[in-house]
């Protein structure tokens, strides 16, 4: 297995594809190339019809995937706000590659069996896909999409990114081969001699401790370890220095604790979601995600900082269990309110993923909502860094 990355910042499309093809044709080494994913800038929207062509005249992309977005991201770099493509190809011997595209307006029903998915997405169980998705953001039932996916594949990875760059739908693009989308979702399904290793940081450290959901209703949650969670937040709050106090006040986020067999949930372990309000009158909070009593759930804060050290802490922990040894490519979807908006530097997350993995090859871009799995189940998530890491099976 061999990838290869490449980014350009021409300001003419023609001249990003042909610097990009003839980087990646060199790094490939005279290699056949299998797959094929690219991701174009916003400010390119005019030529957004014309890529699949451009490319095509350079090389042959075997499978062909990509998307538009408001940050591109390849070879290792990351650019912003700014006119950018970039290419990223792989070599898979023994992988089986199939394509997927949904409109999601007709989805099977949620409590459907898990065949009838299958049968819907024409992708067999057995082989043990693994994912990579991307859709546009107008137009995608995302939560129901994710939900019944993982009903019909639930040894399967998942990870992608929601397309961005336009502010209405119909203004991002979705390429899969030789045609092209602007709503719904695409998707391909590796199987056969490929592992996908996934890290999902979504830049939150915990505070106080974890504490029992006793009793909720829905998204509304009305008691932790039998007390009202105002009253529990502020015991929270009491041990805080100064500065984290100050971020409670901008900043506060739920963890939900996702592994129920896990005695002890570290950092990492919990699906971060924003707290929409609370009731003072009897204490309860509001949360952007349904609940269950019995479930663990601990506050959380989110900064720049805090960003940092959760993705170190992520690629630390995926480096010592030793398959990024293996490693031969890699995917990055980031949200779009990380990067510079975040770091106040470009490159942060890119740079820091080298620095701990090696210089493995890295493309990908910067999302209208992030698609990576907390424990065994997928989420649609925000403010997050999903990769999706990519080796051989045997």
């Amino acid at each position: 297995m061999r990838w290869a990355s490449h980014l350009s910042t021409d300001d003419a499309i023609e001249t990003c594809v042909e610097r990009s093809t003839e980087a990646v044709r060199k790094q490939m080494g005279g290699e056949e190339v299998h797959l094929t994913l690219i991701f174009v800038a916003s400010q390119f929207k005019d030529q957004y019809e014309e890529v699949q062509k451009l490319i095509r005249n350079k090389m042959d992309p075997g499978w062909f995937i990509g998307c538009s977005g408001g940050g591109i991201i390849g070879g290792g770099k990351e650019v912003e706000q700014q006119a950018a493509f970039s290419i990223t190809c792989a070599n898979m011997p023994g992988v089986e590659i199939q394509s997927i595209y949904s409109d999601t307006m007709s989805l099977p029903n949620q409590d459907t069996a898990p065949g009838i998915w299958r049968e819907w997405l024409g992708i067999d169980a057995e082989k043990q896909p693994k994912f990579i998705f991307l859709a546009d953001p107008f137009s995608f039932r995302g939560e129901e999409f994710l939900s019944g996916v993982d009903f019909a594949y639930p040894k399967s990875r998942k990870v992608g990114g929601l397309a961005s760059g336009a502010n209405m739908q119909g203004g991002n693009v979705l390429y899969l081969d030789d045609k092209t989308y602007h709503n719904g979702l695409i998707g391909l399904a590796l199987s056969g001699n490929i592992a996908m290793d996934t890290i999902v940081a979504q830049g939150c450290r915990p505070i106080g401790k974890p504490v029992k959901v006793t009793k909720c209703e829905n998204t509304l949650l009305t008691e932790l370890d039998g007390q009202p969670p105002l009253e529990v937040l502020q015991k929270v709050y009491e041990g805080l220095n100064e500065n984290d106090r100050q971020l409670v006040q901008t900043s506060l986020f739920l963890g939900i604790e996702m592994d129920p067999l896990k005695d002890n949930p570290q950092q990492g372990d919990f699906l971060i979601r924003n707290i929409m309000g609370a009731d003072q009158a009897n204490g309860g909070i509001a949360i952007g995600s349904i609940l269950r009593e019995g479930q663990l759930v601990q506050f959380h804060l989110r900064d720049k900082i805090m960003s940092a050290e959760d993705l170190k802490l992520m690629l630390d922990r995926y480096r010592s269990g030793g398959n990024s040894k293996d490693a031969s490519g890699a995917l990055l979807f980031s949200c779009l309110g990380r990067g510079q908006y975040l770091y106040g530097k470009p490159n942060h997350d890119s740079d820091m993923f080298r620095d701990q993995l090696g210089d493995i090859p890295l493309g990908g871009f910067f999302c209208n909502g992030e698609i990576g799995p907390v424990g065994n189940t997928t989420f649609l998530h925000g403010y997050t860094s999903s990769f999706g890491i990519f080796r051989e099976a045997r």
